[in-house]
């Protein structure tokens, strides 16, 4: 019996490759965010139970979560004691005793500013998404208005700029924080939580709607 030509001969091999390439880049597309999800979760968790260490090893029971109720207690009932006059006074006393110490006052002050940046109700802090045209002329990059004008550069430069934090990926952490003028800055209509996603995923999820598992296989098996 003569052999088929290999031209002539049925693509059983590509097919099955491809189909094989779809399933692992389905599984991978499912397993990588959730198990990403539960490392957070477990790292917070972890964060959280360090509250247990308030009470001593003898009386510590071994209860799991534990740590993370007694945490938000504990948060809760220092908002609590901030909220009145006597509690007030004692946190700033406390305050007042780490502002003495050099390298811990530095630190603790440039955390704080950040929190009641972040926390303030009437903060206009990372409340704006916008496009600007850097690293250069030709190249725009997404990023977060960092907060109202400093007058001082106002006053020195003879404009207003805005102060704006381009985020590193995947890592938003980190960035660079830039004074563009208005004319430069283009606001987008995408939520933070959407600019957020969108740099966090590598540009992979767009602020159009979250690109799920299905329709980003479909696009590997087409290529």
């Amino acid at each position: 019996m003569s052999e088929l030509p290999e031209a002539a001969q049925p693509a059983n091999g590509g097919i099955g490759q491809r189909v094989l390439r779809r399933w692992l880049f389905a599984g991978l597309l499912i397993w990588i965010p959730l198990a990403a999800t539960l490392l957070v979760i477990r790292f917070l968790i972890g964060v959280l139970d360090t509250s247990l260490l308030l009470i001593p090893a003898s009386a510590r029971p071994d209860i799991p979560g534990l740590g993370v109720i007694l945490s938000v207690l504990l948060v809760l009932g220092t908002g609590a004691l901030a909220a009145n006059y006597l509690g007030s006074r004692l946190l700033t006393w406390a305050e007042e005793l780490v502002n003495r110490i050099p390298l811990v006052r530095t630190l603790y002050g440039s955390v704080k500013k950040l929190a009641e940046t972040l926390f303030s109700e009437n903060s206009s802090s990372f409340k704006k998404v916008v496009l600007i045209e850097w690293p250069r002329a030709g190249q725009w990059s997404i990023g977060f208005q960092a907060g109202e004008p400093i007058r001082e550069l106002a006053a020195k430069t003879g404009r207003e700029l805005i102060p704006v934090f381009v985020p590193t990926t995947p890592n938003p952490t980190g960035g660079f924080i830039m004074q563009v003028p208005p004319e430069s800055v283009t606001v987008l209509d995408m939520s933070i939580e959407e600019g957020m996603r969108y740099i966090i995923s590598l540009g992979v999820v767009t602020p159009n709607g979250a690109n799920s598992p299905a329709r980003a296989v479909a696009a590997v098996g087409d290529g």
